[in-house]
């Protein structure tokens, strides 16, 4: 909000005066005119010059009003619009630093659903501040400038009663929280809810799970309801106790103000001036009780978010982080250990060394830690002891974004962006030419298929890649890490979604691709590690073979154990 503070001071300042000349000033020269006309002793043909004095003066305080509230919606336009944005890109910025084991334990459809309400609760509390606090204040002021000039009785009166309302909406306010509090969280799981199937729905269609997930999103949408009707029922007895009030001190107002014309204390004018300024205040005021609750609801909106940009992330930058260094792409992990946040043990002293150039294939059942080792290179997670360097350097010394930028990861399960196929394909490599995008594409083998596309390369791929198949999405991985062309590459069974013929062309792609580069895969399928330089076979977090394809077997140990019950290159 600091980088357009004159817009939002200019607003309150415009606001101000709007309110000064359309709700105070107005009223006091229409009470004059109330009076001269309802004055019945003087001629009426003498009233024509002062009562026209009086008509073009409140024509120019109209004026005057509208004139400010059109200067009160720029200046508002300009400020929200602008902070509208500024926060948005805050919330992105403060949401995606975290790291990748955040997003793992946290549904996205939730992340989602609370950053947009962060950004509505801003323009709610915002508009409540000036329009309702604000605005309330200016009117108050001015109303009671008045009155208490011309009737001070009246005027103890109203401020006896605003004590005694606010103290009321306050009280209530305060309990209301708890309610609104519960309120949110539920909202938010039905978003996390929504997200979850959305994004899930082949498996929903594919075990015909429609029915269980209706009953199951009936369950928690009933959760909902109960939390909002007992906020909602509350925000009842509320504005009932609020009715009340008004009703008792509006009567009386009334009453009061008939009896003192009655007994000449009181001009027809100075009556309906008490009066319009009451009906002027209790509307105020019974938004007010309401716009707090908004206000508060708001506020625990922005909560939920908040305490999201204030947990501390997990994985840090270096406070000083040093320049990465590395060119040759040497790995090392110098006794490891790790244990993942729910306490699982996955390695104690691991020690594992590729040498500059060398290809390696990691091997071994489900859980032997494979997939934690590409983790921990990426920093995906942090090593609970020892280090990894790349050419001698740990890599918790220098920046995460620098140490990903040397290295080309190719996962199982390619996930795309729904944009499209080049954009998707230079992802690594924003301003790289159309001719180096379609040259890695042919390489991969994916030009093929694009070739058929009515829009070739500027085809929409679909959320998460979902208009191609198993197979085309990994050939698009696969050119988007040719393109990128870093020093160390890692493949997690990047061939597996793909058929016999498309393997055999990747693999060619792969020889060439992997010349010169640090390359580490994690095979389940030991037909594409047979070539690799190295084959380390892990087991419970530790080595227990290593050496070429042709000497594992020759040892008839794990690996021989493991490629004699394959069925079709699968790990059974």
């Amino acid at each position: 909000m600091r980088k357009y503070k004159w817009s939002f001071y200019l607003t309150f300042v415009f606001y101000t005066a709007r309110i000064f000349f359309a709700y105070i000033l107005s009223v006091i020269y229409f009470k004059k005119i109330i009076d001269i006309i309802s004055n019945s002793d003087i001629p009426k043909e003498a009233l024509i010059y002062p009562l026209m004095h009086l008509v073009i003066i409140n024509i120019i305080i109209f004026f005057l009003g509208q004139i400010f509230a059109r200067t009160t919606s720029w200046s508002l336009v300009y400020f929200q619009s602008n902070v509208m944005r500024e926060l948005s890109n805050f919330s992105f910025g403060k949401i995606v630093n975290n790291s990748y084991g955040f997003f793992t334990n946290n549904f996205v459809g939730s992340l989602v659903t609370k950053s947009r309400r962060f950004i509505r609760a801003f323009v709610s509390m915002h508009d409540i501040l000036l329009f309702n606090f604000w605005g309330t204040f200016v009117v108050l002021v001015g109303v009671f400038f008045v009155l208490f000039k011309e009737a001070t009785f009246v005027a103890l009166i109203f401020l006896a009663f605003i004590f005694v309302y606010l103290a009321i909406v306050l009280l209530f306010v305060k309990t209301r929280m708890r309610y609104d509090i519960a309120k949110a969280a539920a909202d938010s799981r039905v978003g996390g809810r929504l997200a979850d199937v959305f994004s899930n729905i082949f498996a929903l269609k594919i075990f015909s799970a429609v029915k269980q997930e209706k009953s199951s999103f009936h369950e928690i949408t009933l959760n909902e309801e109960m939390h909002r009707n007992k906020a909602w029922y509350f925000g009842i007895k509320q504005e009932l106790l609020q009715g009340i009030l008004m009703f008792i001190v509006q009567s009386f107002i009334l009453y009061l103000t008939v009896k003192l014309w009655l007994a000449n204390e009181m001009t027809t004018g100075m009556v309906v001036l008490v009066q319009t300024y009451m009906v002027m205040i209790f509307e105020r005021l019974w938004e007010l009780g309401k716009t707090i609750t908004k206000f508060m609801e708001s506020a625990v909106d922005m909560k939920e978010i908040i305490d999201i940009f204030e947990a501390p992330v997990d994985i840090l930058d270096p406070e000083n982080p040093a320049i990465i260094s590395a060119k040759k792409g040497e790995i090392e992990f110098k006794n490891v250990s790790f244990v993942y946040d729910s306490g699982q043990k996955v390695f104690k002293n691991f020690n594992l060394k590729v040498k500059s150039g060398e290809k390696i294939g990691l091997v071994g059942h489900s859980g032997a830690g494979k997939s934690t080792i590409t983790k921990l290179l990426l920093r995906f997670v942090d090593v609970s002891s020892g280090e990894i360097m790349i050419d001698g350097q740990d890599i918790r010394s220098v920046l995460q974004d620098d140490l990903r930028e040397i290295m080309s990861f190719i996962p199982q399960e390619p996930i795309l962006f729904h944009r499209p196929i080049q954009e998707n394909i230079a992802y690594g490599k924003p301003k790289a030419t159309k001719e180096e995008i379609i040259s890695v594409a042919k390489k991969a083998h994916a030009d093929e298929f694009i070739a058929d596309f009515k829009f070739g390369y500027e085809t929409l791929v679909g959320e998460r890649g979902v208009k191609l198949s198993g197979g085309e999405r990994q050939r698009v991985a696969i050119a988007r890490a040719m393109l990128k062309s870093a020093p160390i590459l890692i493949l997690d069974e990047a061939t597996s979604s793909l058929d016999s013929i498309s393997e055999s062309y990747i693999q060619d792609a792969f020889s060439e691709l992997m010349k010169g580069k640090t390359t580490i895969v994690i095979a389940h399928r030991l037909s594409t590690i047979q070539k690799m330089d190295r084959i380390v076979v892990l087991d419970k977090g530790k080595i227990v073979e290593q050496g070429t394809h042709k000497e594992l077997l020759a040892k008839n140990g794990v690996y021989s154990n493991l490629w004699e019950h394959q069925t079709g290159g699968f790990l059974e």
